[in-house]
């Protein structure tokens, strides 16, 4: 039987190499893809394992989880993303770990998001969420609202203004979804070139991002396999 660490390499060159055959296929350069390893559930051990493979970017979606997460693995140089919702009294921890926060939904976390971080004195990049349907409990606002939300970000204190993010809609089509998130995030862009992040697509879904421009993408079950119940 294959050691974790054999089966992540062998996970990651399978991962790296639709990334490249991706870009390939849309003109682009693999090296304008960041891979984000999602390792929700998975033990601080797996996030040494891949930082030892090159892994740079980490991604985790419950405070709790994380913030136990980032401090074990303090000492390796990582980037740490927050993805999942984030409740106002959470702020504080979170910013206190994460370097860039992808689920930026509404002004009020804006506004606290601002506080942590000048309260941290550590900068936070933060994503605008973009609800690509109208399901409920998935987080994200509807594309009209991303650009007052955009300035709001792009204004508070402590916070720089990433771009966007979005998850495609459950049952639809991805091509489709991610076509209309490039259109919000080239919007984003006229007004503040530097926010260039698009951050989508995972492992079901990310050759359809790359397509359509995402230069982050969110991947866990393809690179650390089937989710687990407990993390030890």
């Amino acid at each position: 039987m294959p050691s974790r660490e054999a089966e992540l390499a062998a996970n990651l060159a399978a991962v790296r190499e639709r990334v490249a055959k991706a870009c390939a296929a849309a003109g682009r350069s693999a090296d304008e893809v960041t891979l984000i390893a999602v390792t929700k559930t998975f033990p601080a051990s797996d996030v040494r394992l891949l930082a030892g493979l090159g892994v740079t970017d980490v991604a985790e979606n419950r405070d709790q989880e994380a913030s136990a997460k980032a401090d074990e693995c303090r000492d390796l140089r990582l980037t740490w993303h927050f993805v999942g919702q984030v409740q106002t009294n959470k702020a504080r921890s979170v910013v206190s770990y994460s370097d860039v926060v992808h689920s930026v939904d509404r002004e009020r976390l804006v506004t606290a998001l601002s506080r942590a971080a000048v309260g941290a004195g550590r900068p936070v990049r933060c994503l605008v969420q973009v609800a690509l349907d109208d399901a409920e409990g998935r987080g994200g606002i509807r594309a009209d609202a991303v650009p007052d939300l955009a300035d709001a970000v792009a204004s508070a204190p402590g916070l720089s203004l990433g771009g966007v993010m979005a998850v495609a809609p459950l049952g639809g089509d991805p091509a489709r979804a991610f076509a209309r998130l490039a259109d919000v995030a080239a919007a984003v862009q006229k007004s503040y070139p530097g926010a260039n992040m698009i951050s989508a697509g995972m492992s079901g879904d990310m050759e359809e991002a790359i397509a359509c421009g995402a230069t982050h993408v969110r991947v866990g079950t393809a690179l650390l396999g089937g989710r687990r119940a407990i993390v030890r």
